[in-house]
């Protein structure tokens, strides 16, 4: 295709190139991924500036350019756009160069600060279950056909051009319909421009990201913008625009207001008292299924089993229950099976109250809870998976450069719900992890804790799960949150290999892994940490 094709139906276009040219590789903002043939998005970023790497995205292959700087004042040698923001330019321009992808499948978004993974993950095996041909993007992995791919080592949505290549790798593989994870920074970076969303879910709001969003109205504004993206999105023959709203959340009515532009409304709610179209009644916990009955729109009633635990799992499936029928309600019996089969047949996800066994005589399981209202249903869930005389041991962190009021809101949650709290390492980054761990356990000591009795701090993650693993004692459970599926953590620049759940697994079996940086003890003595 040509340049000016890309350019077509950029909706911020200031002045177009001064010639044309060929395009025949992808569009991409990253010098290191620029390919032969490819255009470069040139972008002012917090440190470093693209326009400075157009000349070394040309000598990597480069044969066109956007940039916000009028073309007058960069050194370009090859055909230039300018757009008034780049960010914003990414996505249209990836989904122009692919042939608009997310047109030739039924999008679903998923946001919300919790429970997006596991909402995905059920949606996605629902519409399976029913027939249909359904890839997965989260934040685990992205699931194309019989492809499983990696999608990052830490929570994100992916850029715009990956995104729109996954689309694209979709439509390739046959596929009809598409579910996506979209995060809060990747609806306020654009990183979902382009993307023709037709139906739009919204898990939950709670405290998280104000390092980035600034304020809690900013944060609750870019998730509502999914909405506004899919009200606005190219309309498919047969698929109509819909939003789903956990009426249980406090902020329920305004995301509904936000939601106007679509065609339908659907919400959900654990609590009986909202009057819903998607709920759940008879609900039956146990330590290793959950049993309820689901009643969807148009009192759809369906029996379901899970190996999924805990109250906040329930309110994921019915989310994703209401997203289903949104694609699937007009066929009463198919939409039935589906969801029995589908939600049945799921298995845990990698990081998402996971049991660990490796025969100990006590429960261990990794969860990813790093914000308090996941921390909170976490422990609540595991609270519900012992005896009631039996104790909850967890381990925890906070990480570095992040909203630093978790830090005490986490550890006071830890202390009002867990038996024993073990305030360790997650991600401290350039931060003091000394620090960090100083702020939580004033958190711990607020709410009563006692420090050597009710809560430890332990630098090195390892350790403080050998510790707690060590004081568990049979029909306790020890968990580790904060990590979940990640493979890695980041100590100053650097991340260091580290998953959550061989850690856990080499504690049980009583040598710890030491591959941190804190497993230093010097480097701890002498409060190099």
């Amino acid at each position: 295709m040509k340049f000016s094709d890309l350019l077509m139906n950029l909706p911020n276009l200031i002045i177009p190139p001064a010639e044309d040219v060929s395009i025949s590789a992808p569009v991409s903002e990253d010098t290191r991924t620029i390919m032969p043939g490819g255009v470069f998005v040139a972008r002012r970023g917090a440190t470093i500036d693209g326009h400075d790497l157009i000349l070394a995205a040309v000598n990597n292959g480069a044969v066109a350019v956007v940039g916000e700087h009028p073309p007058e004042r960069v050194d370009c040698p090859v055909p230039y756009a300018q757009v008034a923001e780049g960010m914003a330019a990414l996505g249209p321009l990836a989904a122009a160069y692919y042939d608009y992808p997310s047109r030739k499948l039924a999008v679903i978004g998923v946001t919300g600060t919790d429970g997006k993974t596991t909402t995905c993950t059920l949606i996605h095996s629902i519409l399976n279950a029913a027939g249909l041909r359904a890839g997965l993007v989260s934040t685990v992995h992205a699931v194309i056909g019989d492809q499983s791919l990696e999608t990052g080592l830490h929570v994100t949505t992916p850029p715009a051009h990956e995104i729109q290549m996954y689309l694209a790798k979709m439509v390739d593989a046959g596929l009809t319909h598409a579910v996506l994870e979209v995060t809060s920074h990747g609806l306020a970076q654009g990183r979902v421009n382009g993307v023709d969303f037709d139906v739009a879910v919204l898990t939950n709001v709670t405290h998280e990201h104000l390092d980035f969003h600034g304020t809690w109205e900013q944060y609750r504004r870019d998730k509502a913008r999914l909405f506004s993206i899919t009200a606005g999105s190219f309309r498919k023959t047969g698929v109509a625009k819909v939003a789903v709203v956990n009426a249980d959340d406090p902020s329920a009515d305004l995301f509904r207001r936000e939601a106007e532009g679509v065609q339908r409304v659907l919400t959900y709610a654990l609590d009986p008292m909202y009057p819903v179209d998607v709920r759940a009644e008879d609900i039956e916990y146990m330590p290793d299924v959950t049993r309820l009955f689901t009643y969807g729109p148009d009192d759809l009633r369906q029996w379901v089993e899970t190996r999924l635990v805990g109250a906040f799992n329930v309110s994921n499936i019915l989310a994703a229950v209401a997203a289903s029928s949104a694609l699937l309600g007009h066929d009463p019996e198919r939409f039935r099976r589906a969801v029995l089969e589908g939600i049945g047949s799921m298995s845990p996800i990698p990081g998402r109250m996971e049991r660990i066994d490796e025969g100990q005589d006590f429960m261990a399981v990794v969860d990813f809870a790093h914000t308090p209202n996941a921390l909170k249903r976490a422990l609540e869930a595991a609270r519900m998976m012992i005896p009631p005389d039996k104790r909850v041991i967890a381990v925890f962190g906070s990480a570095g450069l992040r909203d630093r009021d978790k830090r005490r809101l986490m550890a006071e949650v830890g202390s009002e719900l867990a038996d024993i709290c073990i305030l360790t390492a997650e991600d401290p980054r350039t931060e003091s992890l000394a620090a960090i761990l100083n702020e939580m356990a004033q958190g711990c000591i607020s709410r009563g804790g006692s420090e050597g009795e009710t809560f430890w701090r332990v630098m090195d993650r390892g350790r403080a799960l050998a510790l707690g693993c060590s004081m568990a004692r049979r029909g306790d459970l020890v968990i580790a949150c904060g990590k979940g599926h990640e493979q890695s953590m980041c100590f100053g620049s650097v991340e260091y290999s580290w998953d959550d759940r061989e850690a856990l697994r080499a504690a049980l079996r009583g040598a710890p892994l030491l591959t941190l940086p804190t497993a230093n003890l010097r480097a701890l003595d002498s409060g190099m940490l």
